[in-house]
């Protein structure tokens, strides 16, 4: 991204949530800012990373991102890290610790829920980490707030010496607001002071931190009673109150405009006496919060009387008409109709691969491949599990697919015994989390095959850079992974190592046929650039010569969303078997000549658009 020019002291932007906090990062003048690409969190370092005077990376995981900012917050320098939900299990092993050491520099750790599921694989609730490693949480309403709240929270970090979480949801990180923003005020760390007893985590060092961490706990606990940002909204309607926070107060509001709310911005520790207050205020009282009863089961633990999950979903946000709907039947009243322009019928639309994905091709002969158990991975190539390849049976989290693959190996049942089992992940997964598990899979003699996918960018997340591609968060050169290299260090044999052109479909069926038959641990790496990337050149377009065309369909099995379907036929073959005919068209304009649709054409009927004659043309002569 360029950089961004200098904006004028109090000036208004429109911003996201993300952008929002990228700003008051630079602002609250931070030194070191680290990340691993994630929605609904990406934006926020890709736009770090465009303000001068501070250090930004891609690291290759969430938990390295977050020492790294501990690092720097160590040395006395502000530091930022940000992961989505899913990310934080991943850094939790620093991250419980770190609640011990505390911190001298201020570190801010947002965290983004994908409340709704929009592009996660699970819906979990990141406050339960404020609570599971005793740090406060603050939570955003909209993008005003993020901003505010970033910078409040490294005042909070070095007042306290901890850490604080910043919890974001998909709507706060994306949906854009006004924002009054400022100018940078630089902060000039201390530098590190070496201090064994605090730095150096043995189990003796930890246990003389323990009573200063719940000390620092009470502290927060009366610092959360009293803070701005938890504020008493009386209200005109007294008959019922809410308790919330972040955007859950947004549909609040909207819902029910003339009702006492408790707006929780300082979430965590849970400021019960406030709470008590908005009870005291209300006939009754329901705690509004996305996802998990997690407030509502610590108040009703302190003997507060309320109401909330047992009448509000436990999944997805709790928008205006589900609020409305849930308080009328506790009240006995009609349920309100959602009034609402019928949505236009369209036809469906399934996510799916880009045109010419260097992915296409791995599952297309996947597809083709008989007696296999595919165990997969995060990313893009997770869409091989859909149609029309369905060649992906297994999917849990980063680098899973190698320790799966393992499992399945060694729990193969007696329908199992005579099955391949193949393991599917890309560059930035296997740079993530996938190399300790291919170690495994090597130091315990697994029979796994290993399709590496390397596409040179983080696809799923938009194409950012990391260390299989050779350049760094600004584009710039620097050292790149040599993939055959990397896989033979950590144990696999020269000759079980290949590295093929995913578009030479007899090559790439040649190699994984050979290879699946090994007893052996053996990697395939696929080298092409993802498509959206500046890697990528695009060949001459296709097209189809509808005379030729005899309808087989092989080119729709590879699932390239440039070919499209333009008649169905039904057909009988000579042993009387019927069959489907799927006549197709090439859209030119999409395609980008990759050829993976010429390769399995049984009439030779898709030629370069160019080599076709206007029809014209034929039309003169």
């Amino acid at each position: 991204m360029a950089a961004i020019a200098p904006v004028p002291a109090q000036s208004r932007l429109l911003m996201s949530g993300n952008e929002a906090v990228a700003r008051a990062v630079w602002e609250a003048g931070v030194k070191v800012a680290a990340a691993y690409p994630g929605t609904p969190a990406t934006e926020m370092l890709e736009v770090i990373s465009t303000y001068p005077d501070l250090y930004a990376e891609w690291s290759v995981n969430e938990k390295v991102s977050l020492e790294v900012a501990v690092g720097a917050a160590y040395a006395g320098s502000r530091s930022f890290c940000c992961m989505k939900h899913v990310g934080m299990n991943v850094a939790s092993d620093a991250l419980m610790t770190l609640t011990l050491t505390g911190v001298a520099g201020g570190l801010v750790i947002a965290v983004a829920d994908d409340v709704g599921l929009s592009s996660s694989q699970n819906e979990q609730d990141s406050r339960y980490w404020g609570r599971f490693a005793h740090l406060p949480v603050l939570e955003p309403a909209d993008s005003q707030e993020a901003y505010e709240m970033t910078k409040l929270g490294y005042e909070l970090s070095e007042r306290f010496q901890v850490p604080v979480i910043l919890r974001l949801t998909t709507r706060i990180c994306h949906v854009k607001a006004l924002v009054t923003v400022g100018e940078r005020q630089e902060h000039v760390g201390a530098g590190f002071k070496k201090e064994p007893a605090r730095w150096v985590m043995t189990p003796s060092g930890a246990a003389r931190r323990l009573p200063l961490m719940f000390e620092r706990e009470a502290a927060l606990k009366a610092e959360a009673e009293v803070s701005p940002l938890n504020v008493i909204e009386a209200g005109s309607d007294r008959r019922l109150g809410f308790i919330t926070s972040g955007p859950a107060y947004m549909h609040v509001k909207e819902a029910f405009p003339e009702a006492p709310v408790l707006k929780l911005g300082f979430s965590s520790p849970a400021p019960i006496d406030k709470c008590r207050e908005l009870a005291a205020l209300c006939d009754e009282v329901v705690v509004v919060e996305e996802v998990e009863p997690l407030l509502e089961t610590e108040l009703k633990a302190q003997g507060i009387a309320l109401r909330g999950k047992d009448i509000l979903p436990r999944i997805g946000e709790l928008a205006p008409p589900v609020l409305k709907a849930a308080i009328a039947k506790l009240r006995g009243e009609p349920v309100p109709a959602v009034t609402a322009v019928a949505p236009m019928q369209v036809f469906p639309r399934p996510p799916t691969m880009c045109v010419a994905c260097p992915h296409l091709g791995v599952y297309y002969t996947l597809s083709q491949v008989r007696n296999i158990t595919i165990a997969g991975d995060i990313g893009c190539y997770t869409l091989g599990a859909g149609h029309p390849w369905n060649a992906l049976d297994t999917c849990i989290s980063m680098g899973a697919s190698m320790g799966v693959a393992l499992g399945l190996d060694k729990g193969r049942g007696e329908s199992d015994k005579d099955k391949r089992i193949l393991a599917v992940i890309g560059d930035s997964t296997f740079l993530h989390m996938g190399m300790q598990g291919l170690l495994d899979i090597v130091y315990n003699q697994g029979n796994v095959t290993v399709l590496l996918l390397d596409n040179r960018a983080v696809g799923m997340t938009g194409g950012q850079n990391n260390p299989g591609n050779g350049l760094d968060i600004h584009g710039n050169e620097a050292p790149r992974v040599d993939f055959v290299k990397l896989v033979q260090a950590l144990g696999v044999k020269p000759e079980r190592v290949h590295k093929v052109n995913p578009y030479e479909l007899p090559v790439l069926f040649k190699a994984i046929r050979e290879e699946v038959k090994v007893a052996e641990p053996s990697v395939i790496i696929t080298d092409q650039p993802c498509v959206l990337t500046e890697a990528y050149h695009k060949l001459k377009p296709f097209t189809v010569m509808d005379d030729k065309c005899t309808g087989c369909g092989n080119c729709v099995e590879v699932g390239c969303p440039a070919i499209h379907v333009t008649r169905r036929e039904k057909a009988i073959k000579p042993n009387g078997r019927e069959v489907d005919l799927n006549f197709v068209r090439i859209e030119t304009a999409a395609c980008t000549g990759c050829g993976l649709c010429v390769q399995p054409c049984a009439p030779d009927a898709i030629v370069h658009a160019e080599t076709v004659v206007p029809i014209n043309i034929l039309k003169k002569h």
